[in-house]
């Protein structure tokens, strides 16, 4: 291409197609994506299954035609053909894979070599020895179209597009090939002229001398049209997979931070998650007490291990509850509630999650101690107030953030909880709240006292209202 000073973008790129771009923005796979992997492998694979399954069974009609076409032993020739060509669609099935495959092309070469060959060089168990040329009168190309769609459902578009050209470049390579040194019958030629009476018109319908350069040219363009406009439908399915495999990518990254009804409402929404706003939400920390010491004093996998058990209780915990999961902090999380919408009862929801966490971490330290390994403590900190939501970060690498005094405050109530020797500490803005929400929430404060008076917070001028958990027998274990 001519360089004329103006980078070829994809807004400037020239379009054969209103509408359609050749996009190299889309057309771009992010291979490192587990997502977008394994919807291109288990499309590539599908489609060649496929393509292949439809060109056995294209070949064994075929195979029962010529049968009744040619009624003869010569028919064998032509039977062997399609049984190389239903080995090479099995080979390209073994060497299938996502990316650019040099086996596969060789492969695909090797197809339409075998049908050029099979179709202009004369059937060697003919006794008849007929002109060269007479192999174009028997109007084979048309067998290049079942491959040619069979190929759409296993190869790309660009592949599409190669095979429409390699056939069309190795047919009229064939047919300079019989004009140069193919056989002809001068003395039958003439025979016709004369019984054409001089028509040439007609003489051309039946010279089997007669290449007919015109009709070869006919076949071929129309052959790569046909393959330009299937291969712009591939490129329309690959389009749409990838976009199939983006939405299942963010839908398990939601997975990740939401429990799965709320997933499901995110996915329905036409509103994007990212915009920015402000709202009231309960936000808590939870935390490992300790979490140094005990691990100094186990083995780096026994570590990681307690970790993986522990941030699952968290999650299934959270999410029974309608909870987020917002970040996961070593050993501690963040999770939120009435996030990305706010619900009916959040500062209650997570009073109970709050509770549930306690009594699910009581059943897991028997087990851990039942094994002999040490028991792990949790702490809590739990505050109701207004946050801001939205996306930061850059197109490379966004997160939902929650983000204001509201997180602050939950933060530094959770580290209160060693000073005042309890494992949850509530603000009286998330009690007020629960009071709001639920007629329940006089039960849940059973476990909990109201300290006295106003008590100040690390990095705050505004003091708090607290309320402690009492603790209990296992609480002190």
């Amino acid at each position: 291409m001519m360089d004329v000073g103006v980078p070829e973008t994809d807004e400037n790129k020239p379009s054969l197609l209103p509408g359609f771009q050749w996009s190299s923005r889309n057309e771009s796979i992010d291979f490192s994506n587990r997502h977008v992997m394994q919807a291109l492998e288990q499309n590539k694979r599908e489609g060649l299954t496929l393509a292949v399954r439809a060109r056995w069974i294209a070949l064994c009609i075929i195979a029962v035609l010529l049968i009744m076409v040619i009624p003869a032993w010569d028919v064998l020739y032509y039977e062997a053909i399609l049984v190389g060509l239903a080995l090479i669609g099995w080979l390209q099935l073994r060497a299938g894979k996502v990316g650019r495959s040099r086996w596969e092309l060789i492969l695909i070469f090797l197809d339409i070599a075998l049908m050029v060959v099979g179709m202009l060089v004369p059937n060697p168990f003919l006794e008849q020895d007929w002109p060269n040329a007479i192999q174009f009168q028997f109007n084979n190309f048309k067998y290049f179209y079942v491959i040619l769609a069979a190929m759409t459902l296993g190869y790309n578009w660009r592949t599409v597009i190669s095979y429409g050209t390699w056939t069309a470049v190795l047919w009229l390579v064939g047919m300079v090939l019989i004009l140069l040194f193919g056989t002809v019958d001068a003395d039958l030629t003439d025979r016709l002229r004369e019984a054409a009476l001089g028509d040439e018109r007609l003489l051309a319908f039946i010279d089997p001398s007669r290449v007919g350069v015109s009709n070869r040219i006919e076949e071929v363009t129309v052959f790569l049209i046909v393959a330009g406009i299937l291969a712009v439908n591939s490129f329309r399915m690959n389009q749409l997979l990838l976009r199939q495999a983006s939405t299942t990518r963010e839908r398990t990254n939601l997975a990740r931070h939401f429990p799965p009804n709320i997933v499901d409402q995110l996915a329905e929404r036409d509103q994007p998650l990212g915009d920015v706003r402000e709202q009231d939400v309960a936000v808590m920390f939870a935390d490992i007490v300790g979490f140094t010491r005990l691990a100094e004093k186990e083995t780096p996998e026994a570590v990681v291990a307690m970790l993986r058990a522990f941030h699952q209780l968290i999650e299934e915990t959270v999410f029974e509850h309608g909870g987020t999961l917002d970040k996961y902090l070593g050993d501690g999380v963040m999770v939120t509630f009435g996030t990305p919408e706010a619900g009916k009862c959040d500062a209650c929801d997570a009073m109970r999650c709050a509770e549930a966490l306690f009594s699910r971490m009581a059943v897991w330290n028997d087990q851990r101690s039942g094994r002999g390994e040490a028991r792990v403590k949790l702490s809590i900190g739990l505050h109701y107030g207004s946050v801001i939501l939205g996306d930061i970060g850059t197109e490379r690498r966004l997160e939902f953030a929650t983000l204001g005094d509201a997180v602050n405050v939950a933060s530094r109530l959770e580290e209160l909880t060693r000073e005042l020797g309890t494992m949850c500490v509530l603000s009286n803005e998330l009690v007020e709240a629960a009071k709001r929400q639920s007629g329940e929430a006089s039960g849940l404060l059973d476990h909990y006292s109201r300290k006295d008076g106003v008590q100040s917070l690390r990095g705050r001028d505004a003091g708090i209202v607290l309320w402690v958990r009492k603790m209990t027998a296992t609480d002190k274990a």
